[in-house]
């Protein structure tokens, strides 16, 4: 049951991400609510948890933009185990310390698409990608999190995201 409310959120979140997004973006970026959902799962649940999720919405991200499949399912699930990789090490109720995360893993994750993209000989100026592009766009999504964060919380303690092991 878990696993399948954490695809219908991811879903959801996608599905803002593209369309409603779009209208209340700042400096030509948007919050990233999937890579926020991603960051929340694997800071409660673990790296394992983290990469398996993060790819898992990455791949719908790739699916849902049609371009370079492949590519937000390998930079999310790197963000997903990296955050993860925390989950046992910090303090679960401080706002501050998810805002870092979703921050922290907003930045990673852009900076490895940059990287890959590069790769495929996509050229964007460095100073372009992290002046206009990736540090907007880490900040946005860390300002934005903990709006969701307490409910998320609170269904993964006691909720319909609760359950008592890992996926």
């Amino acid at each position: 049951m878990r696993f399948y409310l954490l695809v219908a959120l991811i879903l959801a979140a996608l599905f803002f991400q593209v369309t409603l997004l779009n209208f209340i973006s700042l400096w030509g970026v948007k919050p990233e609510l999937v890579l926020i959902i991603v960051s929340f799962n694997a800071f409660l649940r673990g790296s394992r948890e983290g990469a398996l999720v993060g790819f898992l919405a990455g791949l719908f991200a790739d699916l849902a933009m049609g371009s370079y499949i492949g590519l937000n399912a390998l930079s999310l699930m790197a963000a997903g185990y990296l955050v993860g990789l925390t989950e046992s090490k910090l303090y679960k109720d401080s706002v501050l310390i998810i805002m870092v995360l979703v921050w922290l893993s907003s930045f990673a994750a852009q900076l490895l698409n940059y990287i890959l993209l590069t790769m495929v000989d996509v050229y964007i100026s460095p100073g372009v990608a992290l002046f206009n592009v990736i540090l907007p766009s880490a900040t946005y999504t860390a300002l934005v999190a903990p709006l969701f964060y307490g409910s998320f919380y609170r269904s993964n303690q006691k909720g319909w995201l609760y359950v008592d092991s890992k996926i």
